[in-house]
């Protein structure tokens, strides 16, 4: 009898033990549930952001400044995807429309972006450290019809007379301080058997973009465009038909059958030192510097041919806003907010080899530095983007395709200036 008590009292106590293994199990089971649920979590905090942009050529170098920005914030994955720069509006409105689209956009400046604030795809910004270091000429780029800031400010984008520095100096020529300065110079390229200006007119935005750089000699700059944007004067006027009689002057410098070269055609004139000018803007130098590594490239700001200083045209091309649509607002923030700091802007300028749109940033490269000085001495918006981009079709629009009508001989220049006057009568309030 003892013996089976004793037998029973030890089955109990091995029951016992047992119990308590499998308590000790599940709460281990428990607390490791936990832990991995925990894991779980705190993987799921770490959220993948698309960018969407049209600088397709930009993905090594924005992949530099992603993982600048992961050293902050080491859970936000961040994926640059962009499209092909002729199909980019395209694909983004229609993804907007449908409420999808990248969680941060690359928008074009001015009457574009704020379009886009305006039918509520952006998230407001406002909130956001970091937006008290730019000028406010430069945050208007994004700034809703309602007050709001909808974008971070990129970069200031320059368009000028590009130049090659070998070819001046075989033929010892200067850079020109006066508009009858540059057209002698443009008569001597030719006498030589250089295409003086590398400007094709298939493509009507690099129409606009001359007149951009051509226009103020004319027009007479900064005084004018206050001007017709208070409407005290207008496209008719004597001082704007003057810059359009000098695109049409000009024609006789482009290169042969210039009516169906585009920019890769022009570009490439350029880079193989068959032209001596090319009237673009500062983000083709690290293009043109990939394709002839040993180009000796020059700029100068475009005389004026009304006693005007010489002028170079700019204007915020592109700020990043956040979709209002999308999933992660705010970890998308965060990253616009770093698109606000000085280490950005140095990042941006070193890499991107473009003028940052915050102030007081500097590079190594001479040429970008020099460009950065010009803006501030002898800068003129451009005009036809900044102020005249709205309208259906687009006044600006409508300057590229009356250009092009010119250059094929079925339009006059007073014939592009009254189309212009006619289209911005329709929508620009100081017309009406």
């Amino acid at each position: 009898m003892k013996s089976l008590n004793k037998f029973w009292l030890a089955s109990l106590f091995t029951l016992f033990v047992l119990v308590l293994a499998a308590c000790a199990s599940d709460d281990a089971g428990s607390k490791g549930g936990d832990s991995t649920e925990g894991e779980s979590a705190e993987k799921s905090d770490g959220v993948t952001l698309t960018i969407g942009s049209w600088r397709t050529e930009d993905t090594e170098k924005y992949q530099t400044v992603i993982d600048a920005f992961n050293e902050k914030y080491p859970d936000i994955n961040v994926e640059f995807k962009p499209s092909k720069n002729t199909e980019y509006n395209t694909i983004l409105n229609t993804a907007l429309k449908g409420g999808e689209g990248p969680d941060i956009i690359h928008l074009r400046p001015y009457a574009p972006g704020i379009e886009l604030a305006d039918q509520g795809y952006l998230a407001p910004l406002d909130d956001i450290e970091g937006l008290d270091v730019f000028p406010e000429s430069s945050l208007s780029a994004s700034k809703g019809s309602d007050g709001k800031q909808y974008g971070v400010p990129l970069n200031i984008s320059t368009t000028q007379m590009f130049y090659n520095k070998a070819i001046f100096e075989e033929l010892g020529l200067e850079e020109p301080k006066i508009w009858e300065a540059f057209i002698e110079l443009c008569e001597t390229l030719k006498s030589e058997d250089y295409t003086p200006i590398s400007l094709g007119t298939k493509e009507g935005w690099l129409l606009s973009l001359a007149h951009g750089i051509v226009g103020p000699a004319h027009y007479g700059a900064n005084d004018f465009v206050e001007k017709i944007t208070a409407g005290e004067t207008d496209f008719t006027s004597e001082e704007f038909l003057n810059s359009i009689k000098a695109m049409d002057e000009l024609k006789q410098y482009f290169p042969d059958n210039y009516e169906g070269l585009g920019m890769e055609d022009i570009r490439t004139l350029f880079f193989t030192e068959t032209a001596a000018m090319f009237p673009l803007g500062s983000w083709e130098i690290e293009v043109l510097r990939e394709m002839n590594p040993d180009l000796e490239l020059g700029f100068f700001p475009m005389p004026s041919a009304v006693g005007k200083d010489p002028t170079i045209t700019t204007w915020v091309d592109g700020s990043y806003g956040v979709n209002a649509n999308s999933e992660h607002v705010e970890e998308a923030k965060k990253f616009v907010e770093f698109m606000t700091t000085k280490e950005f802007g140095n990042l941006f300028t070193e890499k991107f080899k473009m003028i940052s749109a915050i102030p007081g940033v500097e590079t190594d490269d001479e040429l970008v530095n020099s460009l950065a000085k010009a803006v501030e001495t002898n800068s003129t918006p451009y005009m036809m983007l900044v102020h005249f981009a709205g309208g259906n079709p687009t006044t600006k629009a409508t300057l590229e395709t009356e250009l092009q009508g010119m250059y094929l001989g079925e339009q006059t220049p007073e014939g592009v200036a009254e189309s212009l006057q006619e289209n911005a009568s329709t929508w620009f309030e100081p017309f009406q």
